[in-house]
């Protein structure tokens, strides 16, 4: 066996050892925890600064934007997004690339006998062991520090006030748009969420956020008042002036805080993530000059040309054409409905469907309806996936009985619908509900040679 076959072998153990502990479907409503074991470690976060993102959708997109952007400018970055699609190594990403085997392994040894001294500590005071994100969250400020990085751009997991990675203080704090999500855990009002999501502004820190419902916006403005911090939104700081269909993506044009950057192309699909890439640019400029300095052109189009957001609108499949999109609640459903009908001219559409419990499910549906003749609904693999049987009967509700199937197996559905496609042109498959189906499909389709060429 090769030092690359024993270092993938032992990288996959990371990922054993830390699925193991309470997992990112019930998080800890804590901080402490966390900023024991960085402490223990030195502190590891405030060896860079950080961009600190969160919000309900476009989080994951701003995030690698904003980051290819700042490594453009030959910034050293480190990048932590959550989940990942396929491997593990995708949640942290050291100067555009999945942190190696070899690395993770390296960090992981460094730091699981500080996260064994906090789990022993938590347990002797009657409380929970650090859990999958927060021992995650230590792990990646641990790998920047040692990269080491020149800036952060840190995704937050859940929420914000209490998610672990508010453990590190970012020196801009960005949000993009807030809607009804993760209702058990952060509440169920647009306000309730928008307060603990507000918890990630550090005193005197700049704000950027997206254009937002009113009640969230009022929280937001709060908490910047609240900690003296500056404050810049969509549409009065910054806003997307116009876009355009192109080939590969759209060309788009900011209107930033700091200047207009015309007809840029991002070769990403969709409205929403221009509405992203302009949230990334405002954040970037706030990082770099306080939002008064106007970006380097020529730096600014390398960002936007070698962004990329995996699972997030991706054709993986041609002859048929398959994409994916990681929408998983009903206003990222939306999103993607608008845009398969903007950037895309298939005469028929079956959408490969499962979907969490804890989900707005009926939502999702009701919004992929208008562009869907028919769904393959399937079982998610994992333990809080809904039960494919119950989420049929529930398609079949906002459908018809002729234009819903069911299958126990992802691949068996996927297949399915692959095959249908390919019997008349101008038919397209669109797996999404679930960030874990979406993955799934995607090694499915590498393992079968149905991948788009890059």
């Amino acid at each position: 066996m090769s030092d690359d076959d024993d270092f993938r072998a032992a990288a996959d153990g990371v990922y054993q050892a830390l699925l193991a502990r309470v997992g990112e479907g019930a998080p800890e409503h804590r901080l402490d925890a966390t900023r024991r074991a960085v402490e223990l470690l030195g502190d590891p976060q405030r060896a860079y600064p950080i961009i600190h993102i969160t919000g309900t959708n476009g989080k994951t997109s701003t995030s690698r934007i904003a980051e290819s952007i700042l490594r453009a400018y030959g910034l050293r970055t480190g990048l932590l997004t959550s989940p990942h699609l396929v491997r593990f190594n995708e949640r942290i990403v050291i100067d555009g690339v999945p942190i190696s085997d070899e690395e993770l392994v390296r960090n992981w040894e460094d730091v699981q006998p500080y996260l064994e001294i906090v789990d022993s500590e938590l347990v002797e005071a009657g409380k929970a062991p650090l859990t999958f994100f927060e021992a995650l969250t230590v792990l990646a400020f641990a790998a920047f520090a040692d990269a080491p990085v020149d800036v952060a751009v840190i995704e937050v997991g859940m929420g914000g006030e209490w998610d672990s990675t508010n453990v590190g203080d970012g020196q801009v704090a960005v949000f993009t748009p807030i809607s009804l999500d993760h209702t058990k855990a952060l509440g169920d009002t647009v306000a309730a969420i928008a307060r603990t999501k507000s918890g990630i502004i550090k005193p005197a820190a700049d704000v950027v956020s997206s254009a937002q419902p009113s009640d969230a916006l009022s929280e937001l403005i709060a908490a910047a008042e609240l900690t003296e911090s500056t404050f810049a939104a969509q549409p009065e700081a910054f806003d997307v002036a116009t876009t355009a269909v192109a080939v590969g993506g759209q060309l788009v044009s900011i209107r930033g805080r700091a200047a207009t950057y015309d007809e840029l192309f991002l070769p990403l699909y969709g409205d929403h993530q221009a509405q992203n890439a302009a949230v990334a640019v405002a954040a970037v400029e706030t990082f770099l000059g306080r939002g008064t300095q106007p970006l380097n052109r020529d730096l600014l189009e390398e960002g936007f040309a070698t962004a990329t957001s995996p699972g997030r609108l991706q054709l993986i499949g041609i002859e048929p054409s398959i994409l994916v999109d990681a929408a998983h609640n009903p206003a990222g459903a939306e999103s993607l409905a608008q845009a398969l009908g903007t950037y895309f001219d298939f005469d028929e559409i079956t959408v490969v469907f499962g979907a969490l419990g804890d989900k707005d499910v009926r939502g999702i549906v009701r919004a992929l309806v208008p562009i869907a003749n028919q769904f393959y609904v399937t079982q998610v693999r994992s333990d809080r996936a809904l039960d494919y049987l119950e989420l049929g009967d529930l398609v079949r509700e906002e459908t018809d009985e002729d234009a819903t199937f069911v299958y126990a197996d992802a691949e068996e559905a996927l297949v399915a619908a692959r095959d249908w496609a390919a019997e008349a042109p101008r038919r397209a498959v669109v797996v999404t509900g679930s960030i874990v189906l979406v993955g799934d499909a995607m090694a499915i389709s590498e393992a079968g040679g149905w991948k788009a060429a890059s």
